[in-house]
């Protein structure tokens, strides 16, 4: 884990559950003996998303809301690197939900991460589109709280074709087990990961979760294989709320399907007589 240290200490408030997913992020890549030099991390705009600079690997942090496309052009640019997407449920499934149903049909082989506090932190503490109906923030004050539909991220994933979809809690000891798994998957690995926001969110708590989440594999002949069956606990939301594997399955990846990307990546490709002047004659 010492390959991954970088000379910056994180600023997250106290109690944050970013610490526990961070601290499980770093165990999953030395359980996998990554090469930090063969590893991207591309995250988004908001206070998870500042992993990135704590993480000593390639990383770029982008626009709020365009986590995935930039992270689908470094796997194309280079499908032999390790690619891992993280943001909020703001930055995922706010401005950057068309990116995120797109990037699930594609299944390119990427892993994002979803850190899921309900809120949005950065920006202190307006209601997300993860929000629970009735939750009161600033922008939507009691007694109605929020009116709008939140968007259930598991759900969502299973829909738009991701081939692994998991949830787990900042707090699970087995979070950096499951993260392993989400990278080793060859495919659109989904992981939604429920975490407090001790400063904005004081509903979803530690506690909170505790109180609901039960795991996938205590549920008799639960098979992750079973779309239909993934599909039908997903939609568990409150007093229960179910948290594992839900769902894996092989596809055919977009980076396999490109002939281009048979015998070599793109960075190792010749740029030698290579002419844009046809093309832009046309365009003129």
């Amino acid at each position: 884990m010492e390959a991954l240290k970088t000379q910056f200490v994180p600023t997250w408030c106290a109690g944050c559950g970013n610490f526990g997913i961070f601290t499980a992020l770093k165990k999953a890549f030395s359980l996998l003996a990554l090469d930090p030099e063969q590893l991207a991390l591309v995250t988004g705009i908001g206070c998870s998303s500042k992993i990135s600079q704590y993480i000593n690997s390639y990383r770029i942090e982008t626009l709020h809301g365009r986590t995935l496309p930039v992270a689908t052009g470094v796997k194309l640019a280079n499908h032999q690197l390790t690619v891992i997407a993280e943001g909020g449920d703001g930055d995922g499934m706010g401005l950057g939900m068309g990116h995120f149903i797109h990037t699930a049909r594609r299944n390119l082989d990427i892993t994002y991460i979803i850190h899921n506090n309900q809120i949005y932190g950065l920006t202190k503490g307006q209601a997300s589109p993860t929000s629970d109906l009735g939750t009161v923030t600033k922008f939507t004050p009691a007694p109605q709280g929020n009116v709008e539909q939140p968007i259930n991220i598991v759900q969502m994933a299973l829909q738009a074709g991701a081939t692994w979809v998991a949830r787990s809690t900042a707090a699970d000891p087995q979070l950096a087990d499951i993260m392993a798994q989400a990278v080793k998957h060859k495919g659109f690995s989904v992981l939604d990961i429920l975490q407090p926001c001790v400063s904005f969110n004081h509903v979803n708590t530690y506690k909170w979760y505790q109180d609901r989440v039960y795991r996938l594999d205590t549920l008799p002949e639960y098979d992750p294989a079973d779309h239909d069956k993934a599909t039908s606990v997903a939609s568990q939301w409150g007093d229960k709320i179910p948290i594992g594997v839900f769902y894996r399955t092989e596809r055919r990846t977009f980076e396999d399907s490109l002939p281009q990307l048979a015998n070599r990546t793109l960075v190792e490709q010749p740029l030698e007589n290579i002419s844009v002047s046809l093309l832009m004659d046309e365009m003129a």
